[in-house]
Order: structure tokens, then sequence, then C-alpha cells
């Protein structure tokens, strides 16, 4: 079975790939996602805008910048930037008001689903 049959089949399947491979893999993905005229996320960025989608929420700035082990400032000047592109939103939680709550959108959770698809595409497309 094909990673992009696997893929819609829901399956996971364990990929081996030698150092070279997984260099010519990171670099066929970003360079697709720069040729690309969507949104174009630092490593950081997509790196928070994955841990909120793939981790359960809630995700609080106080607690992606401990997860991440950077500083709120950065986590916030991340979700400024990802905010004004639609990919997540943020508002106060009710409970606590010192908390910032930050919320997955539509637009995000398409973008990522984008970001599977090509990184499958170009999984697939590499020399066996």
């Amino acid at each position: 079975m094909r990673p992009a049959e696997a893929h819609e089949a829901g399956l996971l399947m364990a990929v081996e790939l030698r150092a070279s491979q997984a260099l010519k893999l990171w670099h066929a993905v970003h360079l697709a996602l720069v040729r690309d005229d969507v949104h174009d996320l630092t490593v950081r960025q997509i790196t928070i805008l994955t841990t909120i989608y793939l981790e359960p929420p809630p995700h609080t700035v106080r607690g992606l910048a401990a997860r991440l082990g950077v500083t709120k400032p950065v986590i916030t000047r991340a979700l400024n930037t990802m905010g004004a592109m639609g990919l997540v939103t943020r508002r106060r939680d009710e409970a606590d008001r010192r908390n910032v709550i930050i919320q997955r959108t539509v637009e995000g959770a398409l973008y990522l689903d984008r970001l599977a698809d090509l990184v499958v595409e170009k999984a697939a497309e590499l020399p066996r």
C-alpha cells in the first residue's frame, strides 16, 4: 500500500528513511510551501500550530510557552501573525481572566490538512 493510500484509509505506517532521504523530504515540503501562494509560516509558527491542532485543548499562551520551551512573548508574536491569517483565534478564559485561550479555526484545520497531504505527496515521490 502506498503512503497516500494508507493515509486515506486512516492507517499508520512506519516509515524508514535514510538521513539523506529525510533531508530531501524536508526540503521538498518546504520548497513547495515557499512556492505556494498560501501562508508562509516559520518553523516556530508551524510547530505552534501543529501543537494546537494535534494535542488536546485547552491551549493557553502560558501552556504553549512551557510546552515548547520558549517565552510567552515568542508565543504571542506567533499567535498575532497566525491570528491575522485566520489560522487561530484567541479569547479570554472566563474562569481565569489572566489566561488567554487559543482556539482552532476552520482555516487553520484546512491549512494543516493541505500540509499533511503535501508531506504524504512528497514522501511518495522520494526515490526508494
